[in-house]
């Protein structure tokens, strides 16, 4: 399963974070009688592999580095990072902010850079990637006049790092080779080989897994010099992701089993659990249900006794994953049910979404529809919390954007009345004593006025510009530009649902509708070519419903990957025909993604509006849910069709509730009057099916 994966690119990130703040030749402790600065930088590689046993150490040094302010800084810093690296990252965050008022108290820029990095690092544990980002890129700034090279280097890779992680590909390369080249002209190959795992690793977000084993390679060869199994088994990490790209699953599993040999070499638990965790997930990619439990059962016994709860939900993740390949299905729901209450205690939305998508689609090739079903409701429930949580982000960062400009302007403006105040002040001691001048001084003063009464209508205007703006963004999405789910619930509020007859040519009965729409297997465009491919695919798909639906009809991004159609009069003989032309139309259109044509195809619900005619008790928004169901029972069948609800009989309270729980039980049932729509079938109309089979 892809969790493992998930896990273990977080969990690189941790790990390689102390090899950036910490760039020291070894691990042993320095003798007693070496300065107490060198001692607590070299506990910091101490940190990075065995975090519990730094500890007892960090406490020993406590007391001597508490004497001096720098010192005392670096020894808050240390314990902000062993910390984070415990999994107690809001306390870690307190401890950087410490550290940080220490080097700013003390001018000591060097501190304040290197606390910053510490910092970042632990708000990206509490999952605000956007701050961390922005203290990345400070410290870089702070550190750029430093002459600590190492501290140089480390806050340029961590700068980089925040770049790919935006999705900014060119601006992180340079960043990370003018790292690997200012490791170089130093001469410091510790160096040369931490800027080389984080350009391999670049690389293999980019795609370019050649370039990245390249630069893994370089690195090891170096490392093999130094004698780190640590920095090796790092470096193995990062062999077995580039692995996974051209999916050369023989080398991941070689530099796995590898790495797993070097971090018990060194006693190293965390990293041992960690590539455990990886190990049962390259069996799972290679279909070795066996390996895969075998090792997934060790990562979990690993993390229980590290009291490692993160790990330990993604062990029983990947042991569920196995049961399931097995054929085991019980097995493996009860597993996977049991890592992911962790992942919801945790609070850590997007990855419970992923293990929820890859829940979904294990249960479906194991045979299991039902289960995958309700594994992909689960996630579509997920999903659509995410987005309005990031909508509402969205417009909190724009408003204070608004307040930022609205307060600038107050600024300028209360500076000129006090210049103004000024300009009269001195008007009055030249009235008083020159007399000629009194003139040419009200002249001057009307001069002003008029400059100033100018700037204020000026200013009057882009604030009624800016108002305007925000309302436009309120309305709409800003990736694809089409209308947002707040604008069309406004719309719905005041909207009047009416059937006209004989508005058609022919005297066809004319209704409003609705057509929701999936993208099929999205997270697989995401995973695979990236984010920006994702939104790439988005905008392409936005486009192709402005082309075949109508200029009356309204088009809404419902959700992540979701739109909405409102079709305010159509016949109601041609609904199959729009869903027909959706099915067609945007798999005909190709998406140009940095040099690659990607294709995509949509899952599609629909049904005529109001759904029951002259059933007022039917709101719009129990008949979204009904589409709903109907778009998710087009995805448990298949995918890449649609059905639709042509309408509904003996509606009553508990009927509508039975449709809304199992919309294919009350199609079976006669509740609902079902079509399906494909692309390869005109049309397939069953009032009543015998079974699930026969359906699709």
């Amino acid at each position: 399963m892809l969790a493992g994966l998930y896990r273990a690119l977080e969990r690189r990130r941790s790990l390689v974070l102390p090899a950036l703040l910490w760039l020291v030749a070894g691990a042993a402790p320095a003798a007693d009688d070496a300065p107490v600065k060198a001692r607590l930088l070299e506990l910091g590689e101490v940190i990075r592999l065995t975090p519990e046993r730094a500890q007892p150490l960090l406490a020993e040094l406590a007391p001597q580095a508490r004497r001096t302010p720098s010192e005392h800084g670096l020894l808050l810093v240390l314990s902000c990072d062993l910390t984070h690296r415990l999994g107690q990252h809001a306390a870690s965050v307190r401890l950087c902010a410490q550290a940080e008022q220490i080097g700013r108290d003390t001018h000591d820029n060097d501190l304040v850079a290197r606390a910053l990095l510490s910092k970042a690092y632990a708000v990206f544990g509490l999952n605000e990637m956007g701050q961390a980002h922005q203290l990345a890129w400070e410290a870089e700034r702070l550190s750029a006049g430093t002459s600590d090279i190492d501290l140089r280097v480390r806050a340029v890779i961590s700068s980089g790092e925040s770049f790919a992680e935006e999705g900014n590909f060119p601006a992180a390369l340079a960043k990370l080779q003018s790292a690997l080249t200012l490791a170089r002209q130093h001469g410091d190959p510790l160096l040369v080989v931490i800027s080389l795992d984080a350009l391999a690793y670049l690389y293999s977000q980019m795609r370019e897994f050649g370039k990245g084993f390249d630069a893994v390679d370089e690195a090891q060869r170096i490392a093999a010099r130094l004698d780190s199994p640590g920095r090796m088994a790092v470096l193995k990490t990062t062999e077995y992701v580039l692995a996974t790209g051209p999916d050369d699953a023989e080398r991941g599993t070689r530099a796995l089993l590898t790495a797993l040999a070097l971090a018990r070499r060194i006693g190293a638990d965390a990293m041992i659990a960690n590539t455990l965790v990886n190990l049962s997930d390259s069996y799972l990619k290679q279909h070795d249900w066996h390996n895969a439990l075998t090792y997934a059962q060790q990562a979990l016994d690993e993390s229980v006794k590290l009291h490692d709860d993160a790990t330990a939900a993604t062990a029983q993740v990947n042991m569920g994953q196995a049961y399931l390949g097995m054929g085991r299905l019980a097995d493996g729901k009860k597993h996977i049910e049991l890592g992911m209450r962790w992942y919801e205690r945790s609070g850590n939305k997007p990855e419970q979404q992923g293990v929820l998508v890859e829940y979904g689609d294990a249960l479906e090739r194991a045979g299991d529809l039902a289960g995958a079903l309700s594994a992909y409701h689960r996630e579509r429930t997920l999903s659509n919390e995410l987005f309005e949580t990031r909508r509402q982000k969205a417009m909190m960062e724009l408003q204070e954007k608004y307040e930022a400009d609205k307060r600038q302007r107050q600024i300028a403006m209360l500076r000129q009345e006090n210049q103004v105040k000024s300009t009269e002040l001195d008007n009055r001691r030249l009235q008083q004593r020159i007399w000629w001048l009194l003139a040419l001084v009200f002249a001057l003063a009307s001069v002003i006025v008029g400059i100033l009464y100018r700037k204020v209508r000026h200013a009057n205007a882009r604030l009624e510009e800016k108002n305007q703006e925000l309302k436009q963004q309120s309305a709409r999405d800003p990736l694809t530009t089409l209308y947002n789910r707040r604008h069309f619930q406004e719309f719905m509020r005041g909207h009047q649902a009416i059937e006209r007859r004989g508005a058609g040519v022919s005297g066809e009965e004319m209704v409003s509708a609705m057509f929701l729409l999936d993208v099929d297997h999205f997270k697989h465009i995401n995973d695979t070519y990236g984010h920006g491919a994702g939104d790439a695919v988005l905008r392409e798909i936005a486009d192709a419903l402005r082309e075949i639906l109508r200029e009356t009809d309204m088009i809404v991004r419902w959700g992540g990957e979701e739109f909405l159609a409102f079709l305010p009069a159509v016949p109601r003989g041609s609904l199959d025909e729009v869903a027909r032309r959706l099915l067609a139309g945007i798999p005909a259109r190709t998406i140009a993604y940095q040099g690659m044509q990607l294709s995509v195809n949509v899952s599609i619900g629909f049904a005529p509006f109001p759904l029951a005619p002259g059933a007022a008790s039917i709101s719009w928004e129990r008949a979204i849910n009904i589409v709903d169901m109907a778009l998710y029972l087009a995805k448990g069948h298949g995918r890449n069709r649609a059905y639709g609800v042509r309408g509904l009989s003996g509606i009553d309270a508990a009927s509508m509730d039975e449709i809304e729980q199992d919309i294919e039980a009350a199609w079976r049932a006669g509740i609902v009057d079902l079509s399906i729509v494909t692309t390869q079938v005109p049309e397939l109309r069953l009032v009543k099916p015998a079974s699930p089979a026969s359906a699709a």
